[in-house]
């Protein structure tokens, strides 16, 4: 059935919008500017901060444009005087109770309520009273800064409708109003499973990620450490945004030559990792799966491990399932572990004097490298993680002209990877990648879809379901002749729940399940550039897909230094060397972070 057309007028043109559509997103289909700022396409509208107040031809008041819908022959005034008076004055009145230090913000140039004060003209503060008082509350992955927030509740609409976890809500009332966990509990110290999604929906800077890129440069500028940095997949399609290229475009060789210009001593890619996690996590699915179908004891569904955030989240909220959690570490943890061991052995230097930078577009890998699980022999695998976005500020700090850099490529042995490497940026590309080698391993034959492309996991349907039956299998894996696999994608924390509910029932039909924290996957995470306009995200993950089909190895077994560590260091999959190194256990933990059980290594 045809979607019904409204026809009205704005600012005297002419406009057909869908019925049911706001006046302000039918202003912004039709090019016509009208200022907001606690909206949030497809997450929050709420009406609170009065800055699309528009005057309709017979109301008796300014309405709200993004909360009112339109309606046949309706005439809209947004540039009125008195629609801008009131704009004026409301956004006069939250600077009012807003701190005044632009110069020393590290949103200034990004922020939201600045940019808006200056479309409105606003050239200082003309009220003065009384400013409720602001806490800071730092974290490993997130700081708050309360002073700094304007109650717009875009958060609160993330935290608890799109991801369902209802960390932040407003807390007290009137003046005394705070956003934050309930009882003053700090951010850190409760089931917040450090997403970042609150971030990227804030449009100051109360909320940001806790900040690491001094401590990088300290280390960049330290004679005595051996600084190495890789960057994951995700990054490459995003962080020219932050230099005004188009969404989504792919800067891979621009990347390495600015990470170079930064004085990193070895430039590697996470996609090396995300090979390497592949060889590790197939393997360790086909050997789950072997023991079930002969009877043995293993735990199926097998769930993917790459992701801290969905990892935390089911320590706190399906504590009794982390035994479905695939025991591999994240791909950069893996590679971080591969270079304190097979490339300091291959340099003759103490793994100790090497510090490992991780540039991340998820603000949760800040919490994941503090975990104690991520350590071999003492020494972190990783010992600081930068999100894109403290990335591009380091660039520009050094006065790097991203936009025209030369491209070059990432040191080997370790920045060499294979275009599955590529779609684990991208929500249903950890499971694409894996069945790609999975399949091939077993039958000696391609993954039989178009392209290698398994496109009912794609997109961003909450849940994605496909099946892939094994035939004529070669004489090694004879066991899953005729073995049909039932595997799931989602991502965000509400398909999540809906999945593991059937997990911690029994009655899950899957035997492998992918699960990434931030809807639409690390394209989408929280340390990646802000994006008020969501549909943009589609942009970044073709330009994934374009990066893994631009390259002639598209399989993780393919990669040949990926061979060649095995074949020098690490053996077989699955082995000791790689059991030692590359996998770890989780512990299930209670509401406010504490461990509630201890867990034996598996």
């Amino acid at each position: 059935m045809a979607e019904k057309i409204i026809h009205l007028t704005i600012n005297g043109k002419p406009i057909a919008a869908k019925e049911g559509q706001t006046i302000l997103r039918a202003a912004q289909d039709n090019n016509i500017y009208i200022p907001s700022l606690c909206y949030l396409e497809g997450v929050h509208k709420f009406g609170g901060c009065r800055m699309c107040m528009v005057e309709v031809e017979g109301g008796r008041t300014l309405m709200a444009a993004c909360m009112v819908t339109v309606r046949e022959g309706m005439v809209v005034k947004s540039n009125s005087a008195k629609a801008r008076q009131a704009r004026k004055l409301n956004c006069e009145l939250i600077l009012s109770d807003h701190p005044q230090d632009c110069l020393s913000c590290a949103r200034s140039g990004q922020c939201e309520l600045q940019d808006l004060s200056q479309t409105l003209g606003i050239k200082e503060a003309r009220f003065k009273g009384e400013r409720s008082e602001g806490i800071t509350d730092i974290s490993p992955s997130i700081t708050r800064d309360t002073g700094k927030c304007i109650l717009c509740r875009r958060c609160v609409s993330v935290c608890n409708e799109v991801q369902k976890i209802g960390v932040l809500n407003a807390q007290n009332r009137g003046f005394k109003t705070v956003i934050g966990p309930s009882g003053g509990q700090s951010i850190g110290k409760v089931d917040c499973t450090n997403c970042g999604q609150c971030i990227a929906a804030c449009p100051v800077n109360a909320l940001s990620e806790t900040d690491s890129i001094q401590r990088v440069w300290d280390a960049i500028n330290d004679p005595d450490k051996r600084v190495i940095v890789q960057v994951a997949p995700s990054v490459r399609v995003a962080i020219g945004e932050e230099f005004g290229l188009p969404t989504g475009v792919p800067v891979t060789g621009k990347l390495a030559t600015a990470l170079k210009e930064l004085m990193f001593d070895d430039v590697f890619d996470t996609n090396f990792g995300a090979d390497l996690t592949i060889m590790e996590e197939g393997s360790e699915f086909l050997s789950r799966a072997k023991a079930v179908l002969q009877g043995g004891k293993a735990t199926l569904p097998m769930i993917t491990s790459c992701s801290p955030g969905w990892v935390k989240f089911l320590e706190h909220r399906f504590p009794g399932s982390v035994k479905n959690l695939s025991t591999c570490k994240s791909p950069h943890m893996m590679l971080g572990a591969v270079i304190k061991s097979y490339y300091a052995q291959k340099l003759e230097i103490d793994p100790k004097t090497m510090y490992v930078v991780s540039v991340m577009p998820c603000t949760a890998k800040k919490f994941e490298i503090q975990r104690p699980e991520m350590t071999n022999g003492g020494v972190p695998n990783v010992d600081a993680v930068i999100t894109t976005r403290e990335l591009a500020k380091m660039i520009r700090e050094a006065g790097i002209d991203f936009e025209n850099l030369p491209d070059s490529d990432f040191d080997a042995p370790l920045g060499i990877s294979t275009g599955a490497a590529d779609i684990f940026g991208v929500t249903g590309g950890v499971m694409a990648a894996a069945l790609r080698t999975v399949y091939e391993l077993v039958t000696g034959r391609e993954l039989p879809f178009d392209n290698l492309r398994i496109t009912p996991i794609e997109g961003n349907k909450q849940i994605k379901t496909a099946d892939l039956t094994f035939e004529n299998c070669l004489p090694a894996y004879s066991y899953l002749e005729g073995f049909t696999a039932k595997v799931a994608v989602t991502s965000g924390f509400a398909g999540a729940a809906t999945l593991m509910e059937e997990v911690a029932k029994g009655a899950s039909p899957y035997h492998f399940i992918e699960v990434m924290g931030c809807p639409g996957g690390c394209i989408v995470g929280g340390g990646q550039p802000r994006a008020t306009v969501r549909t943009k995200w589609a942009d970044r993950a073709k330009g994934i897909f374009e990066e893994d089909q631009r390259k002639k190895l598209r399989k993780s077994h393919e990669n040949p230094a990926l061979q060649k560590l095995y074949n020098e260091f690490l053996l077989e999959p699955l082995g000791h060397k790689p059991h030692d190194l590359l996998h770890t256990s989780y512990t299930p933990r209670g509401t406010y972070n504490e461990l509630i059980q201890e867990t034996k290594e598996r």
